[in-house]
């Protein structure tokens, strides 16, 4: 007789799910035995649940399809939370599978009861709880179809003796949507859109993640309005790469002229960005465009709200639009873009392979210049961030994953698990801080478990890098952020997989090559400048201090690695009188 775990897996099966991350437990038994024996799917053995949500969320992130992962009751299921709200507020299609204590014991204060029902409302669109058979398979069906369709993570709560239980009924089957349907704006918004958009003088666009699938339309679009196009950190791999006019990023990592482009425009168009760092935005003469309606005007005020995949809204207002013949606003801020990086590519570039302790700049940039066409690289939280935002290229078929919106340490080796099972074919590098490394660092005997060819680049530091600059521009004395000199290369091997530390920059290139050839996996722990904070280094601690205190007036500077190439090469693009 079929068992309600058997059902769950069938329906998972149906899913397209292939595997389940999680550490086996006790309530879990029933699921895990079930998978064991079925047939196309497989249960992925991680060291902490935590890292079992964040290898799901990069892997629903790169194949866009469900992912999941599951936790035992109590401890098991809460340490799924991080890495749950990663992915809930990166909008990824995750299935939490969380296991319950004895369905008789609910609510008797039992060994490891927790409320699931309660804990993961806030990271989840959808949390229920399964307490008899009758409730599968439509209830993990449901499931499935909201995290598929907000998309965002699905919770479903069972104890695991009703797991156990023979199923009421027969499992069958049942269609999951997997393809949304493209929201295409109101007409009327269309028209309004054009019109404002021909009647400014000066415009500036503004990019995010929603631009993807749409850069031909934002090219053409900026070509006809003579725009520059500034992008945030998660829109910049899907925007940077062929664009004449980049001029940056925006934010707290920003770089070039974007902030000056967007201040002064006489209008601002947001596509496809739900930018948090409203201190960043003009607040005035602004026009979104975003497919979710629920995220339209609450970063700023807006002179017009447009409801619709940013894709089809271009491509509708295209034909309305009065090309631009002065493009003197736009070549002005190219040029100011490519002065930005000028000023400051020499403070990383001049006498790299003598500098001690070793630029963490020059080893992003090198990694950047050796890494595959198509490499998924995955980033910590902290300075690391701010190493991929100024130096990793894009190119239209390079990812970067980090936990962008969530902002939490140690996801870059989970993320690369997953990113890894998704792409087995493809060069998964994990930029790694020491501090984020050290939080989940028994992931790394789940990469030599598994034998992952997962690269993890250590930038060691030595300490919490971010954290020490939080204090030094809030007059802070730095405290508590030296995280004391660690072989991570030696734990590494210890761990079973092959390692090498590097001191001296002359060595970098050779070392970074040689571990992203090999087969299997690799570690490389390069000892990198705990002074090097992500500010040029002729920026005085006053002007840094007077930056924090004005947040959102000034943008650092600091972009460098080839993206002065990018910004030399478009000022070819403005016509010589």
């Amino acid at each position: 007789m079929v068992s309600v775990a058997e059902q769950m897996v069938e329906v998972l099966r149906q899913a397209g799910v292939e595997r389940v991350y999680g550490v086996v437990g006790d309530s879990l038994n029933p699921v895990v035995d079930a998978i064991r024996r079925a047939e196309g799917i497989g249960w992925v053995p991680v060291r902490n649940e935590e890292a079992g949500a964040f290898a799901a969320a990069a892997e629903a992130e790169l194949s866009g399809r469900l992912a999941v992962c599951a936790g035992s009751c109590g401890p098991g299921n809460t340490h799924l939370i991080q890495g749950l709200y990663d992915a809930q507020r990166s909008g990824l299609p995750v299935l939490a599978l969380a296991s319950h204590i004895p369905s008789a014991q609910i609510g008797t204060g039992f060994f490891q009861e927790t409320h699931p029902e309660r804990v993961f409302t806030d990271c989840s669109s959808w949390c229920e709880t399964v307490s008899t058979p009758a409730q599968l398979p439509r209830l993990l069906r449901i499931a499935v179809q909201h995290a598929l369709g907000a998309p965002g993570v699905a919770v479903l709560v069972f104890p695991g003796d009703v797991a156990a239980l023979p199923a009421a009924g027969p499992t069958g089957g049942s269609h999951f949507l997997t393809e949304q349907a493209v929201a295409a704006p109101p007409w009327s918004q269309v028209q309004a859109l054009a019109r404002a958009l021909n009647d400014a003088r000066k415009v500036a666009l503004f990019c995010g993640a929603g631009v993807r699938g749409a850069h031909g339309e934002v090219m053409e679009v900026a070509q006809a309005l003579a725009a520059p196009v500034g992008h945030s950190l998660r829109g910049k791999e899907w925007i940077q790469y062929d664009n004449p006019y980049d001029v940056g990023m925006s934010g707290l990592l920003g770089y070039g002229a974007c902030h000056e482009a967007l201040h002064a425009a006489d209008l601002v168009l947001l596509l496809g960005t739900d930018f948090p760092y409203d201190s960043f935005l003009p607040q005035a003469r602004t026009i979104q465009v975003d497919h979710d309606a629920t995220r339209l005007g609450r970063r700023t005020p807006l002179e017009l709200a447009v409801h619709g995949d940013v894709s089809a809204t271009l491509r509708a207002v295209l034909p309305l639009l009065e090309p631009k013949a002065d493009r003197a606003f736009l070549d002005e801020m190219l040029r100011r873009h490519c002065r930005a990086l000028e000023d400051v590519v020499g403070a990383y570039t001049r006498d790299i392979d003598k500098h001690l302790p070793i630029h963490p700049e020059y080893v992003a940039s090198v990694l950047d210049g050796i890494a595959a066409d198509d490499a998924v690289f995955t980033v910590d939280t902290g300075m690391n961030n701010v190493w991929a935002a100024r130096y990793l290229q894009p190119n239209g078929r390079r990812r970067v994953i980090g936990s962008f919106l969530h902002g939490s340490m140690a996801n870059a080796l989970p993320h690369a698990i997953g990113a890894q099972l998704a792409c087995p074919g493809r060069q998964v590098v994990a930029m790694a801080g020491d501090g984020g490394l050290s939080m989940l660092l028994g992931e790394l005997l789940t990469v030599a478990r598994l034998r992952l060819p997962v690269k993890t680049v250590v930038f060691n530091n030595g300490a919490l890098g971010m954290i020490k600059l939080e204090m030094l521009v809030s007059g802070y004395p730095e405290a508590e952020t030296d995280n004391g000199d660690v072989d991570y290369a030696g734990i590494a091997r210890a761990m079973g997989v092959p390692a090498k530390r590097v001191t001296e920059p002359a060595r970098v290139r050779e070392v970074l090559a040689e571990a992203l050839e090999r087969p299997g996996p690799a570690l490389v722990d390069v000892v990198t400048d705990p002074n090097a904070l992500a500010v040029p280094p002729h920026v005085t601690a006053a002007q840094l201090k007077g930056f924090a205190l004005a947040a959102g007036r000034t943008v650092l500077a600091g972009g460098v690695g080839r993206m002065i190439d990018l910004a030399r090469s478009n000022l070819r693009n403005i016509p010589r009188p």
